[in-house]
């Protein structure tokens, strides 16, 4: 069933936030040619559309070998502020109102780029685009799990001088053969610092490493998540304790865990009563920032506005923002969805959109 054109204004305008964004992944080709400019540096390609044609994955790590080529451009704070504000920017154009982004520090420590240096520019944006866009935000300092654990604690005691703009610690990278019980010690001292934790579990690997990052690393967030439906446990454990998922669609398809967007098991695991979220992942690569995540899984699965509507509440419900402050955003959503349903009732005489249906997380 083709999106309808009211159904694409409803997507486009409905308040979100955003859950699941690596901050490096959403270096566009453009951005990247005027850093490696900027920075005399070379790439590995002639132009932007080279770097667009080579965005066909045959899996994570594929994916992966692209990424850091363009990553290795980011050299100065003003490199990390630039490709912050661009997101920010797009973003606020899409009515995303609070965003929780992660960063990866190792790929650029690993370079000789000092760690003040990447947090330094990456919240100046964030504190910027607070005061000029009024996008509320989080940041979530990510181990890459394909690295040793001697190496993600020196990144986390690097952390720590920063903890007050740094509000959580993740696990991401390519997963299979890199289980989440291996940075249980990480974890651990990490929470001892105050840091909440989150990790990437269940996107090519199975439902078992969505209970490792549960029971061993704590987490208050599974990213992507996907392949919990394996574990019927699981899904009793993740709707009774109402553990956000952070799934990433289009992220999804081009790294092939599903064959194509109808597929997808998203509109499934929101109807068993999980909190699901839609997010971008790492958008410059993957096709589409959030709206055309959500665009894309409408047309898809035939979704409705009230599981579209549900998707966001469910975002806004599973942020690391404090219970004021996700009572104002929730309020903003049903302020929102008044208007639409009054619109609808003035253009269609029918009946409003029911607030009062069940809602999950």
């Amino acid at each position: 069933m083709k999106t309808t054109h009211t159904l694409k204004t409803f997507i486009r305008n409905i308040p979100k936030a955003e859950l699941h964004i690596h901050i490096e992944g959403s270096l566009e080709p453009e951005l990247m040619f005027e850093i490696s400019r900027r920075n005399g540096l070379s790439l590995p390609f002639s132009s932007v559309e080279e770097v667009r044609r080579a965005c066909k994955f045959k899996n994570l790590q594929s994916f992966l070998d692209i990424y850091y080529e363009g990553v290795r451009v980011l050299c100065q704070k003003q490199d990390f502020y630039d490709i912050t504000w661009a997101y920010l920017k797009r973003i606020h154009a899409q009515n995303v109102c609070h965003t929780e982004i992660f960063f990866d520090p190792q790929i650029h420590t690993d370079r000789g780029i000092p760690f003040e240096l990447v947090v330094t520019g990456i919240h100046q944006a964030l504190q910027n685009a607070q005061q000029q866009l009024g996008i509320s935000s989080k940041l979530i300092l990510c181990f890459q799990r394909c690295l040793s654990i001697e190496s993600a604690m020196k990144t986390l005691r690097q952390a720590l001088p920063f903890k007050e703009w740094i509000t959580g610690v993740g696990l991401d990278s390519s997963e299979v053969g890199h289980p989440p019980h291996k940075f249980a010690p990480v974890f651990e001292k990490a929470m001892e610092e105050g840091f909440l934790t989150v990790a990437h579990a269940g996107e090519e690997g199975p439902a078992e490493y969505i209970w490792q990052a549960l029971e061993k690393l704590k987490v208050s967030r599974i990213d992507h998540g996907v392949h919990c439906v394996e574990d019927a446990r699981l899904i009793k454990k993740l709707v009774a304790e109402q553990i956000p998922l952070t799934v990433c669609p289009l992220s999804n398809v081009k790294l092939h865990v599903f064959n194509n967007l109808a597929e997808h098991n998203v509109k499934h695991l929101l109807g068993l009563g999980l909190c699901v979220t839609v997010n971008s992942d790492d958008p410059a690569y993957f096709g589409g920032y959030i709206t055309e995540n959500f665009l894309a899984i409408q047309e898809a699965l035939n979704l409705d506005r009230h599981e579209i509507y549900q998707m966001v509440k469910n975002s806004f419900q599973a942020t690391f923002l404090n219970d004021k402050e996700k009572q104002g955003l929730l309020d903003r959503l049903e302020k929102f969805m008044f208007q639409d349903s009054q619109k609808d009732l003035v253009k269609n005489k029918g009946i409003s959109y029911d607030m009062r249906k069940a809602s999950h997380c």
